[in-house]
Formats: structure tokens, sequence, C-alpha cells
């Protein structure tokens, strides 16, 4: 699961940029990329923003992995010699690692070949739950309890003693070199999809870990078809072919009707892969400055920024100036929610009693998500009705909420229904007991996240509750949200498995101070949610998570707002870019003509 694209990065830039990318070397094929987000490091378990999870799954790789063209999503072996065996209960799982495959040359292995083993997976697992390993993702693996690891990392808690990484645990076994097996304390039907996210399960080697030490997130070591050749902190980052990448061929079959994925599969059958050489990555943070790189020719692809969505694709097709220079555009609604949470630990907006229930619903009545979808996003985004997206089980598209649109009439008959009255007659009420009562909102600084702050506060002012906005880096308003130390703030997430579980987990109890930001705990949600998991997809799941779903929504411990419409634009000479709903390593698959 990728966390967090958020509302609206940091920084300012007017001026198209000079990209920061070594120069590329003669006669190879080299991809230019920007992201929006700076890149936080290259430790899997210790990094979730978007930058870093992407270039990540370039350079790790997971046992399963997503069919690049398939919908919809089919898992398939990617290091693994075959997909799982899978017990009938969902408890068992048994993987096999395909032989051969080989980490890239690095100095911690000491001048020797190093194949990769299923004793990397088990050791590479084992780091979320080792307590120095500060994480926010181990909640992917307690949550399917795996026998034995959660007492294990108790124990080094109690102790402060090193994580015994040794120890045989039955959660986590050894059946020979290339053989390993996972078992569960309880059923979990979609576990598997664990083992196709290498930003979850990527193969790291013990020795390098062991030799880098706290500089790990600068020495990236995998078996994937790139390497990390420089990094410029916040700048750029330039991956390079990995000469040792073992022979891998395209194979995957286009949808019928696609002709965008049937002319990928036509030009890469056959082709070994990766194609390019390089792939030059530059932050850049501002809209403005990523769209003239573009059009300038000095990047290759670009995610569209909304702001530039009316020139670039008026009326949702292709603007004809951009079509005469052969660029090429493909757009989807994203596996993703934009959203805003409340800290249910916070006295001012937490808690369960129906004045604060009230006071939640009353904002979410009051902010208007299709403004913000139309004048912030130009239109490249739809209203969302919960926290479940799109390509996920368990989305319904014909489900509509009162979050369809702005009702402020409601949501100033609810606060004065529960005592939310002007008393000292400043224009803004107060809390029902007589006292202070003032909103902050988290928010980083850039002119998107102006835009969104100004249609908060006018939406708040409308009724008649003050709000503030609290300015942050990206980098630091996650430490203070993880620390519980936000009252309110807003970002997207993403999803990395096609299955609707993930969000719902984000109201989960035991999730608190990970995917939680809300650290809602009610127990009939928690029991609602432990049920569904258990469970295989159908009927009886779906009415599960439905019910979780209304839970959500009626204690609002979250406000959905919309689903991002992600356009990607190409340059004439790319081939093969097709951004993939849960797969981040699309740059394995592009070719440049």
């Amino acid at each position: 699961m990728r966390r967090r694209t958020l509302l609206a990065q940091a920084g300012a830039l007017s001026l198209a940029p000079r990209l920061t990318a070594a120069a590329a070397e003669p006669g190879l094929k080299t991809l230019r990329v920007a992201f929006n987000t700076g890149e936080v490091g290259f430790d899997p378990p210790l990094v979730s923003d978007q930058a870093s999870v992407v270039i990540n799954a370039h350079i790790f790789e997971s046992l399963l992995t997503y069919d690049c063209l398939a919908r919809p999503a089919l898992l398939r072996p990617l290091t693994a010699a075959a997909m799982p065996e899978v017990s009938a209960d969902f408890k068992r799982l048994v993987f096999t690692v395909r032989p051969g495959i080989f980490f890239a040359d690095d100095p911690a292995f000491k001048g020797r070949p190093r194949e990769l083993v299923a004793a990397d997976y088990v050791y590479s697992i084992k780091r979320y739950y080792d307590p120095q390993v500060r994480t926010e993702h181990l909640y992917q693996f307690e949550n399917a309890k795996l026998l034995g690891l959660s007492e294990l990392r108790r124990r080094a808690q109690k102790s402060k003693q090193p994580f015994p990484y040794d120890e045989p645990v039955a959660g986590l076994r050894l059946l020979d070199r290339y053989r390993f097996e996972v078992n569960l304390a309880e059923p979990d039907p979609r576990f598997v999809h664990v083992f196709a996210a290498p930003g979850y399960s990527g193969a790291v080697a013990r020795e390098v870990v062991e030799a880098y030490g706290d500089e790990l997130m600068a020495h990236p070591v995998g078996t994937g078809p790139f390497r990390l050749k420089t990094w410029r902190r916040g700048s750029s980052v330039v991956l390079e072919r990995n000469p040792g990448f073992r022979e891998q061929i395209f194979d995957s079959l286009a949808p019928p009707g696609d002709a965008q994925a049937e002319a990928m599969a036509v030009h890469l059958r056959g082709r070994r892969l990766p194609l390019v050489d390089r792939v030059e990555v530059s932050i850049i943070i501002e809209s403005q400055p990523r769209w003239l790189a573009f059009l300038g020719g000095e990047l290759d692809q670009l995610l569209l920024p909304s702001e530039f969505a009316t020139l670039a694709m008026p009326g949702g097709k292709l603007a004809p100036y951009l079509a005469q220079r052969g660029v090429q555009a493909r757009s989807q609604v994203g596996a993703e929610i934009k959203h805003s949470y409340f800290n249910f630990d916070d006295p001012q907006v937490g808690g369960y009693t129906p004045e604060k229930v009230a006071l939640r619903r009353a904002m979410a009545l009051a902010y208007d998500a299709p403004t913000e979808a139309q004048r912030v996003y130009q239109g490249r985004a739809v209203a969302a009705q919960s926290l479940l997206v799109p390509h996920t089980y368990g989305y319904d598209p014909v489900l509509k909420t009162e979050l369809s649109g702005s009702d402020r009439a409601r949501a100033n008959a609810l606060l004065d229904l529960y005592g939310y009255a002007d008393q000292d007659g400043d224009g803004y009420r107060e809390n029902p007991d007589g006292s202070p009562l003032t909103l902050r909102m988290a928010a980083t600084s850039s002119q998107r996240q102006r835009q969104i702050n100004e249609l908060w506060k006018k939406s708040m002012d409308s009724v008649g509750l003050r709000i503030q906005f609290e300015d942050g880096t990206f980098g630091e308003l996650i430490k203070r949200a993880l620390a519980g130390k936000l009252m309110m703030w807003g970002f997207t997430w993403t999803a990395g498995t096609p299955d609707g579980d993930f969000f719902l987990g984000m109201g989960y109890g035991p999730n608190a101070e990970q995917s939680n930001d809300a650290r809602f705990r009610l127990s009939a949600f928690d029991k609602l949610y432990e049920r569904q998991r258990r469970l295989p997809d159908g009927p009886e799941r779906l009415a599960l998570m439905q019910q979780a779903n209304k839970l959500l929504l009626a204690y609002m411990p979250y406000i959905p707002h919309l689903h991002t419409i992600n356009t990607d634009l190409c340059q004439p000479r790319v081939r093969g870019f097709m951004r993939h709903p849960f797969a981040r390593d699309y740059w394995r698959y592009v070719d440049l003509v």
C-alpha cells in the first residue's frame, strides 16, 4: 500500500527547472521521469512515500507480481518458481524460489555472486518484527497472525536484546534452500497478495543490512532489473540496468478491446526485459515546472498535474497541439482515496459521544468535495462515497452517500441540535459546554494546498466553525501523525492490492499508530473487520464489508473526498508505459524508439 501521495507537497518553484539528473551517456536508452514528492530512502520497511516505493519496486523483487496488462488484476510468479501452494483453510502457504536468481553485485558480498534463496524472504519478513526497525507496515503481517513472530517481537522489546533472527518460529519456516512455508493462526484468504508487493515482501540480503547499518537507506541492493547509480537527496535519483539481471521475456496478453494495451503487447512480445539502460528521476515538487519540463522535451513521461488538465485534456480528449506532436495519453480512475482524518485521541474532534460524532459529520456535510474536484483538480477527480476505492473487491460503484455533495443547511442543523453555538458573539461556535472550539488542520505549503485550505476555510466559516492551519514538511507531518500529535490531516492512500481490506483496516483498532491514523477503536467495527478477513470472497464477506463500511461512515473517523483521474502523458518515443493499479515496477516494460 503506497502511503502517501499528499494532497499537495511542500516547495515552490515558478520556472521550468534545469533537471538535475546526470547527463545520459551516449548510446544508452535513458528514460526521464519526475515525481512531485521527495524520496525518503530505499529500505522498503522504512518508506511509504510515492517516490521511494516506486523506485524500490524496480530494485527489490517480491515472489509474486501482477500481470502488467491483465484486467482485472492477475497474480503471477516473479521470483517464485510457481504460484504458492495454499491450504484449503487458507492458513498455510508454501513458496518455492526460482533457482539461479542473483542479487546485484555489491561489496557486501565480498566479490562472490549471491544467489537469492528462501532464507532471504524469511529474513526480510522478520525485519518487520524487529523493534529496531521502525516500520509502519508491521500490521500487514501482524493482522495475518504469523505464528510465533509477535511473541518473538515482544520478547525482544522486553529484554532489550537484539532481535533473534536465527530462532526458528512456526509462522516462517525454512523447508530447504529454495522453499519456505508461512503458517497463520487464522484463515487469511488474501494474505498471498502481500507477496506481490516489493514494499512489504521484497527480498533484501542480510549481509547488506549488516554491512551498511544506519546507511542502509542509501544502499539498496536487490534482484530487480535496476540498481541505484546516484542519489542526490530531494533532487534526483539515477537507476541503471542491473547487468546481472536474469533473462525475463515479456509474455503478457492485452485484454480484448484495449488498443493501447494491444499495441504495447505487440511491440514488447518476446523481448528481454528491461529495455532501457537508465532511468533518471527528477524531484520537481510544483506542478508548473513539471509541466514545462514535459512540454520542453526534458521528461519522457508525466503524470498530468490536474492544474493543466484543461490545457492537455479538454473534454477528456488529448489536445490537438499535443496529438500533433505525437504525445500519447492514457487515463484511468485511480485505486486511491483522497481523504482527511480526525485524531480520535484529540479532545476536540475525537471521541464516540453523540456530540463528537455530530461535529465530524457536520464538517463532512459542510466540506464541498465536488468543488474541490472541479476547481482544484480541474474535473480530474470524482467524489468518493466511502473509503473503499475503485479496482478493489468491496467497492460499490452505485453506492451514494451524503458525501456526494455539500449540504451546509443540514450541517448547521446538526451543530445546532447538539449544542454547538456561538456563545460569545464572535461569529464562531463554541463546544456544547461553552469551551473554545478551534479546529487545526495540518498542511504542507504549495499552491494546490493553499487552494484546498481556502476551500476548508470557506466551508467551515459557512457553518460557524473556526479552523486554523498548521504548516509542516511532509516528513515532519508523517512523524507527528504516527505519534498522534495532529488533530486533522489530509492525504491520499493508494491501493497496493485488488482488495478493500486495507481501507477497512484504516479503522481497525490494532492498526492505530500504523495505517489507522485516526486511532479509531470501536469493538463492533473490529469484530466485523476480523470476521471478513477470515472469509473467502463471496456474498457473506461482502455483507460484512458493507456493515463495517457503514460504521466508518456513521462515526466518521475519516472524510472520504475524491478518487482522482490519473492521466499519463508520454513523449512519442516512449513505448510500453502502462500504469498498473497495484504493481509499481512499470519502468521494467518501457522501451524508447
